[in-house]
């Protein structure tokens, strides 16, 4: 609890999977893929990553010329690049933009979130891929992204932190702190009293079984008895009709 952060300051998909980050198994399929996935940075990627800033949530038709309109007024901007399909040429929705400077890099992570940009809110945040120790991208089943509540959410970020985790521990000794030998002693009595019910009633039902056989195997010699003598008083009534 003491190195506890509300930002993951490495990526682990189990983690980033939690909201919490305490789950010991993934919930879905998608943090099984990012766990097995072995995902190296794209090597054809330049530029600082540390005055990178990562633009996500964009309009499909917002160009690079607009996007440096809005973000130049934070500082000067060395590279834009705006990640596009690579067979159609359309926009994936999210960019890249490189400052020149870190306090105009820190301006913009700042004021720039949430901006609305062609009708669409935006999403601002640093640039993880090669800054991010660990980190597996949203495609492989990774990544911080997700808005659905009953879906793939994924924790840790800037858009959904990390909740501060329950003290288990401490609520379970609190819970068995005083009073708690007296708590079992009454248990293991009342289990000891149930097993000696069950022992009686085992007992009084054996009891009861040679009664019961009796009254049945009474029951049968009346019906005997009852048959022979219906048979007898018809062999007489036949004798008198003759």
């Amino acid at each position: 609890m003491a190195d506890w952060a509300p930002i993951a300051k490495e990526y682990d998909p189990l983690k980033a999977g939690s909201i919490d980050g305490t789950d010991e198994e993934p919930h879905d399929r998608a943090i099984w893929r990012a766990m097995l996935a072995r995902y190296v940075p794209n090597k054809g990627v330049t530029g600082d990553p540390h005055l990178t800033l990562f633009v996500a949530r964009l309009n499909l038709q917002t160009t690079e010329e607009k996007l440096k309109e809005v973000f130049s007024r934070y500082g000067d901007i060395r590279k834009i690049r705006l990640v596009r399909d690579l067979v159609t040429g359309f926009s994936k929705g999210y960019a890249f933009i490189e400052y020149k400077e870190e306090r105009a890099l820190l301006k913009a992570h700042r004021d720039a979130n949430r901006l609305v940009i062609d009708q669409h809110e935006i999403f601002v945040d640093f640039e993880l891929e090669r800054t991010l120790k660990g980190w597996i991208p949203r495609r492989l089943g990774g990544g911080f992204g997700g808005k659905k509540e009953s879906g793939q959410l994924r924790f840790g970020g800037r858009d959904r932190p990390f909740r501060k985790p329950i003290n288990l521990p401490n609520m379970k000794n609190d819970f068995y702190g005083e009073g708690s030998s007296e708590k079992r002693n009454w248990s293991r009595e009342g289990t000891r009293d149930w097993r000696t019910r069950d022992r009686d009633h085992e007992r009084s039902r054996d009891k009861r079984w040679p009664e019961r056989e009796r009254s049945w195997a009474w029951g049968d010699s009346e019906r005997e008895r009852d048959s022979r003598e219906e048979r007898s008083r018809g062999r007489e009534r036949k004798d008198r009709d003759r």
